[in-house]
């Protein structure tokens, strides 16, 4: 089988790069990302023997396998659901030529837009780039006094990830995994860490679901992930090294454009951290080989879904529900454009006088058409009738389209003079039909998401080795879809006090002003900087000194009573 290349570099102590597009990267990174063998040392050189793979290379293919299998229904589907929004993302679910022509068969584009203007929408509400959308906050886990001690360091935090996740290629992989959630329901992440010296320490790439295939973990979760690619001679001696390529791929190392090698990449769960196994399909007649191996602390794809079915691993999508309404919309505007071709040029019938000869009949300004004494020559077909209700039901299907794809509650609001008791009633609209969804991607995406984040600058020691567990650090998300509720929350608050106000001297006594400043404050996520802090509170214990009583003498250097 050859010698196997084992990641000795596994987190938290290092990383392994398990992106198979391997083209843009140099040769020497992509290459010491493989990590030497496990002794050190060539085989055969008198050494320790090399450890066998954990993981037989032939039971993880016939497990991708068994996955890619039971992916197979949905791929027609997928399909379907492309073809008639956005068929120029047809490389996603299936190879594509590039530059192609994809649009041929839709007649009626409402679709496409509202679904284009949804996955906008969705990265502009949850992670909105430029803005701060990360938010760290001390855990339940803490007392006051710890957790006023580790705001510092988390306020810090943030400032790096963000930094990080901005200077990176977040927003444009992530608006490309939008757009497959809102046509296929379901989409995957490639989370990386850059190299040394790159102007972000992450990187990014949105894997089409042509690539990967996904299965639920032992907990649930969407952990289980794999990846099929084919890679040139060249980029898999570049990956895994020369000792693990087999002849064929060292024989074209030259050639970048020579036979291609499929390679299948497998992230499983193992108790609370990920395995790592690359392995060759085919090695010219010798069986599968186990290229590398290595082990996460956290999964580097992040997978999600906008709605899971019962039973079902893969998610269904808004697209998938307004599938229906869709092919009815464009085939009505196909029709509709048929009718209007025929009233435009009409149909035409003439008599076989023997003199007219259709097939010259040229219907231009200006045209002479012969015919035959007491012919009727050419005339006209009327129509059978004039009813037309294309456009009636063409606007229900549009306003049906578009009210499923979210274009009314994510969109810019109808008059630009609402209230702000208007904005605040909208607000609450928008996060009670978002309400589920948003959970979803909130577990599935945006947790994962900032916890893989912190375990790889932990790792890098530019933050100072903070977790994401719930109890000490816990997750704080400031988009604009996360703070509809805190919004809810401060407008009953400021109500309540101004309607203690209104009872006086007497009802405002009842409330801690500063507290109450401080609250909102943090509720809105104000900067911790602009914030003062409360003040130290005496112990309860403490007594105020007492008086001297009158006329007596007062201590050397004090003043008395005059």
């Amino acid at each position: 089988m050859g010698r196997i290349a084992r990641a000795n570099r596994e987190e938290p102590h290092g990383h392994l790069l398990p992106q198979s597009a391997i083209a843009a990267a140099p040769a020497g990174v992509a290459a010491s990302r493989a990590g030497p063998t496990a002794t050190g040392r060539p085989a055969g050189d008198g050494g320790p023997t090399e450890p066998a793979p954990k993981h037989d290379p032939a039971d993880l293919l016939a497990r991708y396998r068994r996955a890619h299998d039971r992916r197979a229904p949905w791929e027609a589907h997928w399909r379907d659901c492309i073809a008639y929004t956005l068929p120029q993302r047809d490389g996603a679910v299936a190879p594509a030529d590039p530059g192609q022509r994809a649009t041929e068969r839709i007649f009626d584009a409402t679709a496409g837009d509202a679904a284009e203007q949804l996955a906008a929408s969705l990265l502009a509400e949850l992670t909105p780039p430029w803005s701060r959308w990360i938010g760290l906050a001390p855990g339940p886990g803490l007392d006051d006094a710890e957790a006023a001690r580790l705001a510092p360091r988390l306020a810090d935090a943030e400032a790096v990830l963000q930094g990080h996740f901005d200077r990176s290629n977040f927003a444009v992989e992530m608006h490309q995994c939008f757009l497959d959630l809102v046509v296929l329901g379901t989409a995957c992440l490639s989370f990386e860490e850059a190299a040394l010296g790159s102007p972000s320490a992450f990187r990014f790439t949105a894997v089409p679901l042509r690539e990967a295939v996904l299965a639920e973990g032992p907990d649930g979760q969407l952990d289980v992930t794999y990846r099929r690619s084919e890679l040139t001679g060249a980029q898999l001696v570049g990956r895994f090294g020369r000792a693990q390529a087999p002849e064929a791929a060292l024989a074209g190392a030259s050639d970048a454009e020579g036979q291609r090698f499929p390679v299948v990449e497998a992230v499983l769960p193992d108790g609370s951290a990920y395995d790592y196994a690359a392995v060759l399909d085919a090695a010219a007649g010798d069986g599968p080989r186990v290229l590398a191996e290595g082990r996460f602390g956290r999964s580097p794809f992040v997978n999600f879904r906008w709605m899971k079915a019962p039973g079902e691993v893969y998610g269904r999508s808004p697209v998938m529900r307004a599938l229906p309404d869709i092919r009815t919309a464009n085939k009505v505007v196909e029709l509709t454009l048929k009718n209007a071709s025929i009233a435009v040029t009409g149909i035409w019938q003439a008599d076989d006088d023997g003199v007219l000869n259709p097939a010259t009949v040229r219907l231009v300004p200006g045209t002479i058409i012969p015919k035959a004494v007491g012919s009727s020559g050419l005339t006209p077909l009327a129509a059978p009738g004039q009813f037309d209700v294309s456009e009636l039901v063409l606007s229900d299907l549009r306003d049906r389209i578009q009210r499923t794809l979210l274009t009314g509650q994510l969109g810019q609001p109808a008059s630009p003079h609402m209230t702000a008791t208007e904005v605040l009633e909208r607000s609450q609209e928008t996060a009670r039909v978002l309400g589920a969804t948003y959970g979803r991607l909130q577990a599935e995406l945006l947790t994962p998401l900032v916890a893989r984040a912190l375990s790889i600058l932990s790792r890098r020691g530019e933050v100072d080795g903070l977790s994401l567990d719930g109890r000490t650090v816990q997750l704080q998300l400031r988009a604009p879809l996360a703070q509809l509720q805190a919004q809810k929350d401060v407008a009953n608050t400021v109500g309540w006090i101004e309607r203690v106000a209104a009872l006086g001297d007497a009802g405002l006594a009842t409330v801690d002003l500063a507290a109450a400043a401080r609250w909102i404050g943090e509720t809105m996520g104000v900067p911790a900087e602009l914030i003062r802090p409360e003040p130290p509170t005496a112990p309860p214990d403490a007594r105020p000194p007492a008086e001297p009583p009158r006329g007596a003498p007062t201590p050397a250097g004090q003043v008395g009573d005059v």
